[in-house]
């Protein structure tokens, strides 16, 4: 169990490191990164690549933003063999659709109860 703990760290701090490195040497917004990172997700799981990365770290490669576009990714795929064409607009959506409510009631719970100041530089 530990060597299993040990993975999900390794992974998910490396993915975490990659961001932090992109941020830090190059001019490429948080924003942007973050986009990348939803884009390298879907398209390793595209190409049947991101799996063997969940079997071997689990939550590591899951629960970072990668792991989101990998989710979007494999529900347009299950889609489109399910619905046809109209899967690849529906499928993403709808196998993320949880995660994506649960973000946005959080964010309004927390939008209540603390005041935002906008950064000063």
């Amino acid at each position: 169990m530990l060597w299993m703990y040990a993975k999900v760290f390794l992974v998910g701090g490396f993915i975490c490191l990659l961001g932090q490195l992109l941020i830090i040497k190059t001019n490429i917004t948080s924003s942007r990164i973050l986009v990348l990172f939803v884009c390298i997700g879907a398209v390793l799981e595209g190409l049947g690549l991101y799996q063997p990365i969940i079997d071997w770290a689990g939550a590591g490669a899951t629960v970072p933003i990668v792991g989101f576009g990998r989710s979007l990714a494999k529900g347009a795929i299950e889609a489109v063999r399910e619905q046809g064409l109209l899967g690849v607009f529906t499928g993403g959506l709808t196998a993320t659709s949880g995660g994506i409510a649960a973000a946005v009631v959080f964010a309004f719970i927390m939008a209540l109860i603390f005041n935002s100041k906008t950064k000063k530089f």
